[in-house]
């Protein structure tokens, strides 16, 4: 996007070093564009979407470098006449976008289990621990395997999931990670076989800053499979994380949920805010934030944090309907 190519590995270096966003590694998916300036330290990831770049996760640089390099970005986008929208932007983030010319509001929250405190004793969570036990009982067996082994068998499990979703339904994107492609060794996945079938499995991708971990990324299962398998794959990922030494589970970003008066940004847009909580109230075809954030809730998370769109400008509908499109929700 600069002109000279950047390799993802420089990427994902610029990510370790710098970002303090729980789903900075969605930025190496595959379909991202990235700018930096050369010489300097940083980078940003985006995607091209009608006449706005949509950035994704902030500005990955050092603290002295972030005002310089999100106003190279400002600039790079005005002499191709585009228009900047970012999204999943941290409560960190917000003066700088402000200081910049941005609009920023509230769009959604992210919800994080801190491990060394987590564990399932007590009356919350006896639904949990029963379809663990159900899914247990089913014959479940769980395990970590590499993507390569079973590719195959987990495209055929993204089709059949997909389809039961309805015929009009696509894969989310951008906002999302994915299988395969250049950033697949650092992600792990754990699967669930019953009777020797795969029926569902998480990927989890490495997390980076000051609550570093791992994030729970895709879930998927075949349609009519037993309730809790879900369930029991994460708590078999859980335990395998914390004997590591792990310290945090990210659950990652639920865009429409968590939305307050007393987590918007100073300078957010009324109309756009109002926007925003009527998706949240009746958004569900548009995004599935619902039962996203039921699964997320049964765990109970250590930490509920807000998470931020910003516009360029004043507020557009235009960027709005921009970023469903470019996340195939629409």
């Amino acid at each position: 996007m600069t002109g000279h190519v950047l390799a993802i590995d420089s990427v994902l270096h610029q990510l370790r070093d710098y970002a303090d966003n729980p789903s900075a590694f969605l930025a190496m998916n595959t379909g991202n564009e990235y700018f930096t300036v050369p010489g300097s330290a940083g980078v940003i990831a985006c995607r091209r979407a009608g006449k706005y770049l949509m950035q994704f996760g902030g500005v990955f640089a050092p603290e002295h470098a972030r005002e310089e390099l999100l106003r190279g970005f400002l600039d790079f986008a005005r002499a191709r006449r585009s228009t900047v929208a970012a999204v999943q932007l941290q409560s960190e983030d917000v003066d700088l976008y402000v200081r910049c010319g941005f609009t920023v509001n509230q769009v959604g929250a992210s919800y994080s289990l801190h491990l060394p405190e987590f564990g399932l004793k007590g009356s919350r969570f006896v639904k949990l621990r029963n379809k663990v036990s159900r899914a247990r009982r089913s014959g479940l067996q769980v395990a970590e395997v590499p993507y390569e082994n079973i590719a195959g068998e987990v495209r055929s499990i993204d089709r059949q999931w997909l389809r039961g979703k309805g015929r009009h339904v696509k894969e989310i994107e951008f906002l999302v990670g994915q299988l395969g492609g250049p950033g697949q060794v650092h992600r792990r996945l754990f699967a669930g076989r019953i009777d020797g079938e795969l029926v569902a499995y998480i990927s989890y991708a490495p997390a980076f800053g000051k609550r570093a971990g791992l994030l729970h990324d895709l879930s998927r299962r075949l349609p009519g499979t037993a309730p809790g398998v879900l369930e029991a794959i994460n708590l078999t990922a859980v335990e395998a994380f914390r004997g590591e030494g792990a310290e945090w589970l990210h659950f990652g970003f639920t865009p429409f949920t968590g939305l307050t008066p007393e987590r918007e940004a100073p300078s957010a847009s009324r109309p756009t805010a109002w926007f925003l909580r009527q998706l949240a109230a009746h958004g569900e075809k548009v995004y599935p934030a619902a039962s996203q954030l039921a699964y997320k809730e049964k765990w109970a998370p250590h930490l509920v944090l807000p998470e931020y769109l910003a516009f360029q400008g004043r507020a557009r509908a235009g960027a709005v309907w921009q970023l469903l499109r470019v996340t195939n929700s629409l």
